[in-house]
């Protein structure tokens, strides 16, 4: 599956960049986005969602709150089959947004998903 990992680091210690190298390990394609970052660990980092060249099956939130405004229409626009919002990135207005425009809106955790098997569409 394709998908964007929103607020990806290059920091190991990291719960986005632990995603971003579990996502690889599982087979799927992980499509960082980071506004200053040039890759991680070999892979090309997008500096917005809309920069994404594939459609999207999964946008997964590793911003707070207060940092999702700007990129709230982007993940509309991109119209992915699924945002988790991870730990600490819970929005119910954004969520419920989603929900409205045919996105399923998720809290869950990217990482025991992927380990646990639940991560599929």
């Amino acid at each position: 599956m394709n998908v964007a990992v929103l607020g990806a680091s290059n920091k190991p210690d990291r719960y986005s960049y632990k995603a971003v190298m579990l996502l690889k390990e599982k087979g799927h394609a992980p499509y960082p986005v980071h506004p200053t970052l040039p890759v991680i660990e070999g892979i090309p980092v997008f500096a917005s969602l809309r920069q994404v060249p594939v459609s999207l099956d999964v946008v997964t939130l590793y911003l707070g709150p207060d940092n999702q405004g700007m990129v709230s229409e982007e993940i509309i626009q991109s119209q992915p089959r699924r945002v988790i919002f991870n730990p600490g990135t819970e929005n119910p207005g954004l969520a419920e947004r989603l929900r409205a425009a045919g996105i399923e809106a998720l809290s869950a955790c990217t990482l025991v998903l992927l380990k646990t098997g639940q991560f599929d569409l």
